[in-house]
């Protein structure tokens, strides 16, 4: 076993030799002072002796102040959970291998889900993941790659020579095959994937190192888009792409001030009466003479910027206020998965009902299945919250995900939107079809409401009657339109109605 050095603070390799020679003065005085006979016959070999006895201590706290110069010195270019080469390391080295002749190909790899790692089991799991991930990426690398922890739960690899870029890219598919396996830590099955993004620096086109890494996160972001657990070289398109999304993301800042936004409304009406039951609020963005944008496009850009929360906030805010209006009839708003993450929502939901008076039993917040997986335990958490103000809780676009019995049935929907997808596919395909009858009766079995959206035929219509939806929402009945449209067509189903109670 090999002896560890001294290791001493820097102000230890000062204090230390102060100390010793202070106590070696202190101990030649106290022996004159006792001792006033005391004669020295022969101080040549005492002076020897003590000359020596400081050197051998200058030695060891040379020796100490070595090894701590040599610790410094590692920390500054290496990880110190792993022990791999950090991002300073990193970018000397793609400088070195960049004076060469040779494609330098980088690959920057970020573990999806790793946050909730952290969340759910600790922060002593999470590094144990870590270290079990870092053992993995050098055992994938080998001698042919060098590997790199930069932080967090992101590492790169560095490859250099004349098809670095085609071997890094199957180092990079190896490494997501084996994280398809779970990771065995303490007793648990941990599974966590990787979004990675690869991009080269060639002798025609040498990119500094701080260019390489920019373009490797861009495309490992586009990875995380494309539905991660894949590998994206970083592409010129992909740098226009996030200068449009900055431009619109400045566009919805300015827009939010300068209230450019609207709300529109959809009736859904009782599949058996056909009277308007209830409402859904849709975002519109009055963008004037520029390029129109659909909810589709600006909405993502608003969940990514953290702007979806002063504009579904307002939302919220403008949509109880136009129902408020509206007699008993239910309005749905939409919710993103932005919303349920953010601590606040549930807050300032209840601050809008209070302040606005509106019937909590008469508002009902749409998510979809995207919102829930992305972390589960805060959006389950969340919707309890919601649910205790009586707000009522739906699953939008049913059909399009992968939603399970178990899955249904943890988070306890008031009622199911099946997409328009499987209504319109229902009508000309028997396993469609199927698929809808079986969704409706799962639905009824949870107790759960069921409205069809997307309808756009009388066919469609009674094939969704029959099949036993309550509500049903579409172009066959009504599109979005304003507040005030919507106050016309509720006074003129009063209306209708004491008409007919009268006859």
């Amino acid at each position: 076993m090999t002896k560890k050095p001294l290791r001493l603070t820097p102000a230890g390799l000062v204090l230390v030799p102060l100390a010793i020679a202070c106590l070696m003065t202190a101990i030649a005085a106290l022996a004159v002072s006792l001792n006033d006979r005391l004669t020295i016959a022969a101080p040549g070999p005492l002076i020897t002796a003590t000359i020596l006895i400081y050197s051998v201590i200058l030695v060891l706290l040379g020796t100490a102040a070595i090894a701590n110069v040599r610790e410094l010195a590692t920390l500054g270019i290496a990880d110190p959970l792993t022990r791999l080469p950090n991002r300073r390391a990193l970018h000397e080295y793609i400088e070195r291998k960049s004076r060469g002749d040779g494609e330098v190909a980088l690959a920057l790899i970020d573990l999806d889900s790793f946050k909730q790692v952290n969340d759910h089991f600790g922060h002593a799991v999470g590094d144990q993941l870590i270290e079990q991930y870092a053992q993995m990426l050098r055992e994938v690398c080998g001698s042919e790659a060098r590997c790199y922890r930069l932080g967090g739960d992101e590492f790169a690899a560095v490859m250099s020579g004349k098809v670095a870029g085609t071997i890094l890219e199957g180092m990079c598919r190896t490494l997501i095959e084996r994280l398809a396996t779970p990771m065995e830590i303490n007793g648990r099955q941990i599974a966590i994937g990787a979004s990675i993004g690869l991009a080269r620096s060639t002798a025609d086109h040498r990119v500094p190192s701080s260019e390489l890494l920019r373009r490797s996160d861009v495309a490992m972001s586009m990875s995380k888009r494309g539905g991660k657990m894949r590998c994206t070289w970083f592409n010129e398109s992909f740098d226009r792409r996030r200068e449009r999304v900055r431009e619109i993301e400045e566009e919805i800042r300015t827009g939010i001030a300068a209230g450019e936004f609207s709300l529109a409304y959809q009736p859904l009406v009782d599949a058996e009466s056909r009277k308007i039951v209830a409402v859904e609020a849709l975002l519109r963005w009055d963008r004037e003479d520029r390029q129109p944008l659909g909810p589709a496009i600006f909405v993502p850009v608003a969940e990514d910027s953290g702007l979806i929360n002063p504009l579904g906030q307002w939302v919220l805010r403008q949509a109880v206020c136009d129902a408020l209006r509206w007699g008993d009839i239910t309005l749905s708003v939409n919710v993103s998965a932005a919303q349920l993450r953010n601590p606040e929502f549930p807050i300032k939901l209840g601050e809008v009902l209070e302040e606005t008076g509106f019937p909590p039993h008469r508002l009902e917040l749409e998510v979809t299945e995207t919102c829930l997986v992305l972390d589960p335990l805060v959006a389950e958490r969340t919707l309890d919250v919601i649910r205790s103000f009586g707000v009522r809780i739906a699953l939008d676009d049913f059909g399009t995900g992968y939603a399970s019995i178990g899955f249904l049935r943890r988070f306890r929907f008031e009622k199911l939107k099946l997409d328009r997808s499987l209504i319109e596919l229902a009508g000309g395909d028997e396993g469609s079809r199927a698929m809808m009858l079986s969704s409706i009766a799962l639905a009824r079995a949870l107790k759960m409401g069921v409205t069809a959206e997307g309808v756009e035929t009388e066919e469609q219509a009674e094939l969704v009657r029959l099949a036993g939806c309550d509500q049903i929402q579409g172009w066959l009945y009504f599109r979005a339109m304003p507040a005030a449209q919507i106050d016309l067509l509720i006074q003129e189903q009063a209306d209708k109605s004491l008409k007919g109670q009268a006859a």
